[in-house]
């Protein structure tokens, strides 16, 4: 069922699907900058349990009411902590990817108490790596390649520092650019600047540092997760890097960072198995 909320800055919609008779805690998919959508595939293997979904501000159906550039972490914890408030307070679990687990990692550095159970899926928390000069300087060449090029480039140079396996070399932003029509992307800039990934959220997100001492401190469970096929990958090496500092183990999930997808936005995953291996990290004790 849809439902909006209005937040400073932005009217977020949201989607609930009800599980009766159910004892366990709401399940809060979220992303970044993906929208409700990506999620359901996941979603359908978790009939059992109440499933919450939402567009994050900016993307999707969620519409900024501000006159604001830039989304930060911080903010997007702010509307999840007003978000959990509107479905009862929680505590909540909450499955989050990507971006989203940049988020979820704010949200319960500053609301713990919303929180039981955070499995954060390859958060791409540039600042704990070791390489984090050279991959703060190639996401800071990405959003320039945005403001002067348009979407196009900016996704051929986004795609080369994802998918680069192993720590970033020296000067990597200076490289050669692959081609956007190698990649089947636009060359040609058509003018408009509203990509929330781009526009919004890159900066911001790679640039958050989580506070780890809030972290530790914390009561919620954080489970951190990695996927099996993307091993090298920045998101990944970044999860690790958040579980050491938890001083935790990072879970391995089937297939890739978009593994628990099932075609949504062109990523064909592994939904089916994904789902067994979260529903076991949310029912482990």
């Amino acid at each position: 069922m849809p439902h909006t909320l209005d937040v400073p800055g932005a009217v977020l919609h949201y989607g609930v699907r009800e599980a009766e008779a159910t004892s366990e805690p709401t399940l809060l998919m979220i992303g970044s900058p993906m929208a409700a959508s990506g999620f359901a595939s996941l979603a359908e293997h978790f009939g059992d349990r109440t499933v919450v979904t939402y567009d994050p501000r900016g993307i999707g159906r969620s519409e900024r009411t501000d006159d604001g550039a830039e989304s930060t972490p911080e903010q997007h914890a702010d509307d999840l902590h007003r978000l959990i408030d509107a479905l009862g307070g929680g505590p909540v679990d909450i499955f989050a990817s990507s971006g989203g687990a940049v988020n979820a990692l704010a949200l319960v550095a500053r609301h713990p108490e919303q929180v039981r159970t955070l499995v954060a899926h390859e958060p791409p928390a540039a600042q704990v790596l070791p390489d984090r000069e050279e991959a703060l300087a190639a996401v800071v060449d990405i959003r320039r390649t945005y403001d002067r090029e348009g979407f196009g480039p900016a996704m051929a140079k986004f795609i080369a520092v994802v998918s680069h396996r192993g720590p970033l070399p020296a000067g990597f932003a200076e490289r050669t650019a692959p081609s956007p029509a190698d990649l089947g992307l636009p060359s040609e800039d058509d003018g408009t600047r509203g990509d929330p990934m781009f526009g919004q959220n890159i900066m911001t997100c790679t640039h958050y540092k989580p506070d780890f001492d809030a972290l530790r401190a914390a009561p919620t469970r954080i489970v951190v997760g990695v996927g099996a096929a993307s091993a090298g990958e920045l998101a990944h090496r970044a999860g690790l890097a958040v579980a050491e500092r938890l001083g935790s183990t990072a879970v391995t999930f089937p297939s890739h960072h978009g593994g628990f997808m099932s075609g949504e936005f062109g990523m064909q995953g592994d939904p089916d198995a994904f789902a067994v291996t979260l529903r076991q990290v949310l029912t482990a004790t």
